[in-house]
């Protein structure tokens, strides 16, 4: 079954939430603030494919820090944010957070659905592919990307990846010294249907280079192609 977990302060927008993700298949936990969304997620021993967190919620958790938390625990798990539109900074805290993606309100039943469906394919990809036999490693440079651990190892040090992170250095990984365009990125690791900007491109390449780069700010493997995207070098 695809579970989910749903976490919003306002009944209307939660009920709203949960019955469409009811009615795309999904088996739904609801919590109506922060702290009861991690005391849902640690009843059921973290068996959540996605969560869905709203930013602004009362209490000592608010959707960012609830984000935080459930990447620490859990590298696999499918994030997306309910954001406002005003909330500009807090899309990209939550994106450097372990975020996979954000939904900016009002959004419509088939925006948030198809966001949904796009990461829990990922996360299901994730699983299926510990159970099969193909090339179990790639290698560039230093670097080392183990495609059924879904871990990276630069030299002997194990850098954590998210889902999306994983996917881009996957990408990269396929197609080294290729300058890939930020469409074809976005493409590639969110799906064709994505609705989103490519912006969110741009934040998960600042998180990667914090992990891979030795300096981030001047860095040598993730290249900035300017006018057109980035690329690989080992």
């Amino acid at each position: 079954m695809k579970r989910i977990l749903v976490a919003e302060d306002e009944q209307a927008i939660r009920e709203f939430v949960v019955i469409n993700l009811k009615r795309a298949g999904y088996e739904v936990c609801e919590a109506e603030n922060g702290d009861q969304a991690l005391e849902v997620y640690q009843q059921n021993d973290g068996d959540f494919d996605v969560a869905v967190l709203d930013i602004m919620m009362p209490g000592d958790h608010d959707g960012l820090s609830v984000c935080k938390e459930l990447r620490k625990s859990n590298g696999t798990i499918g994030i997306i944010l309910l954001t406002a539109r005003t909330q500009e900074m807090d899309k990209v805290s939550g994106l450097m957070m372990g975020a996979d993606d954000y939904v900016t309100k009002p959004f419509s039943p088939s925006e948030l659905v198809a966001r949904v469906d796009a990461i829990y394919r990922r996360v299901a990809l994730a699983k299926n592919r510990t159970e099969e036999n193909f090339k179990e490693e790639l290698h560039s440079g230093e670097f080392a990307l183990n495609l059924r651990s879904r871990t990276l190892l630069k030299g002997q040090r194990p850098i954590e990846l998210t889902q999306v992170e994983f996917q881009i250095m996957e990408f990269f990984f396929s197609h080294p010294q290729e300058a890939l365009d930020r469409s074809e990125i976005l493409k590639h690791v969110w799906g064709e249907a994505y609705y989103g900007e490519e912006k969110i491109v741009d934040v998960n390449i600042r998180r990667l280079r914090m992990k891979v780069e030795d300096e981030p700010s001047n860095p040598k493997h993730i290249i900035t192609v300017w006018g057109l995207g980035y690329k690989w070098e080992a």
